[in-house]
C-alpha cells in the first residue's frame, strides 16, 4: 500500500490528538483509576482501532485491512505479557496508586517513540535484504521454544532488574528517593535532583523495547507495510495503560498465556520462513492473512478459556474443594443417590 507523506502526517497528527484528549480527560489530574473508567477507555481504544481497520478496508481494500487487524491483535496479545513486568516495576519503585496512570502514560509514549525507530530500521533492512526474513523467522521460532521451556519449568520473574541504560542514568544524575507529586525534577539545597517519577517512567519505556525485539519481527511476519506496522503498534500500545488497570487483578489467572504466545510466535516464525523461501524462488505454500488472523484469534480464545479454568480449579484445590463441590445441584444429586 502506497502512503503519501501527507497521509503519514495526518495519521501522526490524529494519533497525537487522541493521546491529548485521553490525557486531558482521564490523565491530567492524578487519581486512582476505577474499573469503570478503565473499561470505558479500553473499549474506546479498541473501537478506534476497529474504525481505523474499517477505514483501511473502505479506502485501501481487504488486504491492508486484514493485515492491520492481524497485526493489532498480535501486538495487543503480546503487550499483555508486558503488563506482568509493569506490575513488578510499580512494586519495585513503590509508585503510589494515584500516580500510576501518569507513569504508564508517559512510559508508553516513550515506548511508542522507540518502537517507531525500530520499525523504521526494520523496514529499511527488509527492503534492502530479503534474506532477513530467515533471521526473523528463526528468531521467532527460538523465542517460542524459549517461552515454552520457561513455562514448563515454572520460571517467573519475581523481581524487576533494571537495564543498563536505567542504571547509567541513576549513577550519573543525582536523584531523591521520595516522590514529589508528578514532578520529574526538584531543587534541594540548590541542587537539581531527579525524582523516582522520572526513573520509573524511563523504566517502563525502556523495558518495553526489550519486548519489541520479538513483537516487531512478529508483525513484520504479517505485513511488510511500515504504515500498517506503525499504526497497529500505536493502537495496541495506547490502550495498554487502561488495560493495566482493567485486568491487573486477572493477570495471575492467565496461567497459559506463555503457551499461547509461544504458539503465535512459532506460527508467525514458520510463516516468515515460508515467505523467505517463496521470495528465493522455492515453490512452497504461503500462509494467507485470513488464515493467520483465524489462527491467532483461535489460539488466544483457547488460551484464555483454559487459563481461567485452570485458575479456578487451582483456587478450588487450595480451598480444599473442587469445582464440582461448589455445584448445589450436583451435591443434591449425590444425597439422593
Amino acid at each position: 500500500m502506497t502512503v503519501s507523506l501527507t497521509m503519514w502526517a495526518l495519521t501522526i497528527a490524529g494519533l497525537s490528538a487522541l493521546i491529548a484528549v485521553d490525557f486531558f480527560i482521564g490523565g491530567r489530574k492524578p487519581h486512582e483509576v476505577s474499573l469503570k473508567e478503565a473499561g470505558i477507555w479500553t473499549t474506546v481504544w479498541i473501537a478506534l482501532a476497529g474504525l481505523f481497520g474499517l477505514g483501511l478496508l473502505f479506502f485501501a481494500g481487504g488486504q491492508p485491512s486484514g493485515e492491520f487487524f492481524a497485526g493489532f491483535i498480535t501486538e495487543k496479545s503480546l503487550s499483555v505479557d508486558n503488563l506482568f513486568v509493569f506490575v513488578l516495576i510499580m512494586a519495585k519503585f513503590a509508585v503510589p496508586t494515584i500516580y500510576q496512570q501518569r507513569v504508564l502514560m508517559v512510559g508508553v509514549l516513550i515506548a511508542l517513540v522507540l518502537r517507531a525507530i525500530f520499525i523504521a530500521g526494520g523496514a529499511a533492512i527488509i527492503s534492502t535484504f530479503s534474506w532477513v526474513f530467515y533471521l526473523f523467522g528463526a528468531f521467532l521460532i527460538w523465542t517460542a521454544w524459549k517461552l515454552i521451556q520457561e513455562a514448563r519449568s515454572g520460571e517467573e520473574d519475581e523481581e524487576f532488574e533494571e537495564n543498563r541504560l536505567l542504571k547509567a542514568v541513576e549513577r550519573r544524575v543525582p536523584s531523591t528517593d521520595k516522590y514529589h507529586g508528578t514532578k520529574l525534577f526538584i531543587r534541594e539545597n540548590g541542587k537539581r535532583l531527579m525524582t523516582p517519577m522520572l526513573i520509573v517512567m524511563l523504566a517502563i519505556g525502556t523495558t518495553d523495547v526489550l519486548f519489541a525485539l520479538d513483537s516487531i519481527p512478529a508483525i513484520f511476519g504479517l505485513t511488510q507495510d511500515p504504515y500498517i506496522v506503525f499504526t497497529a503498534n500505536a493502537f495496541a500500545l495506547m490502550g495498554l495503560r487502561q488495560l493495566y488497570f482493567l485486568i491487573g487483578g486477572l493477570l495471575k489467572k492467565l496461567v497459559h498465556l506463555s503457551y499461547g504466545l509461544s504458539v503465535i510466535l512459532g506460527f508467525i516464525g514458520v510463516k516468515l520462513v515460508l515467505h523467505a523461501l517463496h521470495e528465493s524462488g522455492v515453490a512452497v505454500p504461503e500462509i494467507s492473512i485470513p488464515v493467520s488472523l483465524g489462527v491467532i484469534c483461535a489460539v488466544l480464545a483457547i488460551t484464555t478459556v483454559t487459563s481461567l479454568y485452570a485458575s479456578k480449579k487451582q483456587a478450588a484445590a487450595e480451598a480444599g474443594t473442587t469445582p464440582e463441590a461448589d455445584d448445589p445441584k450436583r451435591e443434591k444429586d449425590s444425597v439422593d443417590v
